[in-house]
């Protein structure tokens, strides 16, 4: 399924868990390399991603010169955003066109988080799905702008307040975009501690009609803060995406690759064989237990033929091959129409 799809799929308000959507962010991981580039969309196909999402900006339109870091300097270095990001604003439209084709060819969904108006104009042709950042909730005329191109929207909701998120929800809402929001803990790397993964909840409850989703940080480790989020109702999950953990940066230390990948996949098929489906409704292994451990009306003692049946000649016993129990205010004030025994299983035929 594509994203666009499951924007008109899903219904937030079934009730019922959903395999999720998976996006690989590889982010500025390729390092400016096409070939690295590519070969972390193979490993993200391989793992079993959905879709990867790469992230176009250019360092002079996103942080001024004075932008201190906010993440861990003992794995990235670098202490200002705007050395940062020049390290890695080379990939432009033509890098994104050739990563769109290439995302075509081995059938992985491409998406690419624009950071300003030129990127956002460039990747129309691209995406069926815009992605805005949590750094952007409250950058109205950007959010506003990305409306302006009536495709469905997700939004990353980190270090936001309720009524931060409920402002952006509403500018988006006025134009009618479909929208998903992404529960998101802006902390590199987030301590499984902090991952909050009530949130999700809490943003279910405060946004009944909207498809509810993760953005992780946390480290990859067994990927059970994903499976727990899916658990808890997210349909998208997206989280970095590396071919390398140990490499220095700001996106790889904290990133799954491929094998951490697959064991998440792994680990759902196995927890959604075990939930089944969400119809309340008896299984077909289900039936000798169904016929053998309920109960049946049996006599307690002699029913001679033409006596009324009263409830003192009945009690209920395995197995549920005669009259159910349920039925006993029926059966009450019946004339038996042939001699009943002791301990006999009761059928309809037995009484006029």
């Amino acid at each position: 399924m594509r994203l666009e799809e499951l924007f008109k799929t899903i219904n937030p308000c079934e009730g019922k868990l959903y395999k999720p959507y998976i996006i690989a962010e590889i982010g500025v991981n390729h390092e400016g390399s096409m070939e690295l580039a590519k070969r972390l969309i193979d490993e993200a196909k391989e793992g079993g991603a959905d879709a990867v999402k790469f992230q176009s900006y250019k360092a002079q339109t996103l942080a001024s010169k004075d932008s201190p870091s906010y993440w861990d300097t003992t794995k990235e270095p670098t202490t200002s955003q705007y050395e940062l990001f020049k390290k890695h604003d080379g990939f432009w439209k033509d890098e994104m066109q050739e990563l769109k084709e290439y995302s075509d060819k081995v059938d992985i969904e491409f998406m690419s988080t624009p950071f300003d108006i030129e990127s956002a104009d460039f990747l129309d042709d691209m995406m069926d799905v815009y992605k805005i950042s949590s750094s952007d909730i409250t950058n109205r005329p950007f959010i506003e702008y990305m409306c302006g191109f009536n495709k469905p929207i997700i939004l990353s909701t980190g270090a936001s307040s309720l009524h931060e998120i409920q402002e952006a929800v509403s500018w988006i809402e006025k134009y009618g975009n479909p929208l998903a929001l992404l529960h998101c803990v802006l902390n590199y790397p987030t301590p499984d501690k902090n991952a909050n993964l009530g949130m999700i909840l809490g943003l279910k409850r405060a946004f009944p009609n909207t498809i509810i989703g993760y953005s992780d940080h946390t480290l990859p480790n067994d990927m059970k803060v994903c499976e727990m989020a899916t658990m808890l109702g997210s349909v998208i999950i997206e989280k970095h995406f590396t071919h390398d953990k140990t490499l220095q940066g700001n996106d790889h230390y904290h990133a799954m690759n491929k094998e951490d990948l697959k064991l998440f996949r792994e680990n759902l098929e196995r927890t959604f064989e075990i939930l089944g489906n969400f119809r309340v409704e008896a299984l077909e292994d289900e039936a000798p237990a169904r016929t053998n451990a309920r109960r049946s009306l049996v006599a307690i003692r002699d029913i001679p033929k033409e006596k009324v049946v009263e409830k003192e000649d009945l009690t209920f016993k395995r197995p549920a091959h005669g009259i159910s129990p349920k039925f006993v205010n029926e059966l009450v004030g019946k004339k038996a129409l042939v001699d009943i025994g002791d301990d006999e299983v009761l059928q309809w035929n037995m009484f006029e």
